[in-house]
């Protein structure tokens, strides 16, 4: 089976341990051990596990963890989840679920490639939608209509990445609507759920659309990336379809990933809580150096933890982002490396002061192009 590189993967993989700045981290600044423990007021988290034989346990998800997973919706129970090593492979597990040759899918592009290139290499048709900084990054629902029709699966990551557009309400019944037209799956990545702007967090659309399948993890919004556990919620006998999948792939997530992931969505809004100050903080640095640019301008993200800086100058965006490395030791992701060539990719939810750090030698880089 073919599948196309993927291009940000390479990317992070050859340079994210090669940079002085990390600006292309798309995590919530990472809790450690220590800060997520005295945080959900722990003092040993293997103390029920010690005497534990370090088996497979629970394949689908231990039963506190999956309801706390459901705790994060409106209208789901832990029956209606799935656990899995991560939100990439939540998605690719939906795709292997229901997505077979033959069938069409609308995916809403700029996004995280898996969305386009693994229905492809199942031998799927992929029409893309595609979003555009002219219209502020907000969907076309006429264009999405068109590439819907017939589809199989709708597919978006809401906070997109890498725009950080978010759909409100109206959007949103706007696309179920759409969706319903075709009698479609719609597959919502949202994993960016929770890190926005404003003090709501946007609903889930598995709460309002009876065929749509939100996945997730522990990663951007929880800032447990090292953790490698996802889920995913929706109807059941789409999760028992994924469930088959996943016995050829997963078995089971590691029994610690599961415990100190249950540990942590105990202190869920706790998390949140940090994770939106710093996205709040950190979009303000930005956007007040952006103010003070002239080489460099952005749509404003509504959520998430990406923009997209459009440069003025420097030509290709791999080249460019590969100079700047090499010059400042600022890590961007560069455009063409998820399908937005023409600008470069701004993780802004570090830490403060490595933004700070970064974002003047970026600037005077800029600036020389």
């Amino acid at each position: 089976m073919y599948i196309e590189p993927f291009g940000v993967e390479m990317w992070m993989n050859r340079y994210e341990n090669a940079c002085r700045f990390n600006l292309a981290e798309t995590c919530v600044a990472s809790l450690t051990l220590d800060e997520l423990l005295q945080m959900a007021g722990v003092d040993d988290p293997l103390a029920v596990l010690r005497d534990r034989p370090l088996t497979y346990g629970a394949i689908t998800g231990s039963d506190q963890l999956r309801q706390y997973i459901a705790q994060l919706f409106e209208r789901q129970g832990p029956e209606n989840v799935l656990v899995a090593h991560g939100t990439i492979g939540a998605n690719a597990l939906v795709y292997q679920a229901l997505v077979s040759a033959g069938d069409s899918v609308a995916t809403v592009v700029p996004t995280y490639q898996q969305h386009v290139s693994l229905p492809e290499s199942i031998g799927a048709t992929v029409n893309q939608v595609p979003l555009r900084a002219e219209d502020q990054y907000q969907l076309d629902m006429d264009a999405l209509a068109h590439a819907a029709k017939g589809a199989r699966l709708i597919s978006l990551v809401n906070p997109n990445n890498p725009t950080g557009a978010v759909l409100d309400r109206a959007q949103m019944e706007q696309v179920i609507a759409i969706a319903s037209e075709n009698d479609a799956y719609l597959l919502a990545d949202e994993v960016y759920r929770g890190a926005h702007q404003s003090e709501d967090t946007s609903p889930s659309f598995v709460d309002l659309y009876p065929k749509a399948i939100s996945t997730g993890s522990m990663s951007k919004a929880f800032a447990l990336a090292g953790l490698r556990l996802g889920w995913i919620v929706g109807p059941i006998d789409v999760l028992d379809a994924a469930e088959r999948h996943r016995d050829y792939n997963t078995i089971s997530v590691g029994m610690v990933d599961d415990h100190l992931a249950t540990i942590a969505l105990g202190v869920a809004d706790q998390i949140l809580d940090r994770s939106r100050d710093i996205v709040r903080t950190n979009h303000a640095i930005v956007s007040d150096w952006i103010a003070s640019q002239n080489a460099v301008t952005w749509v404003p993200p509504k959520g998430g933890t990406t923009g997209l800086l459009h440069y003025a100058n420097g030509g290709p965006s791999y080249e460019l982002a590969e100079k700047l490395l090499h010059e400042t030791g600022v890590l961007l992701t560069p455009g063409s490396a998820i399908g937005a060539e023409g600008t470069l990719r701004l993780g802004y939810a570090n830490h403060s002061s490595i933004l700070k750090d970064g974002l003047g030698p970026l600037g005077e880089f800029l600036a020389r192009q």
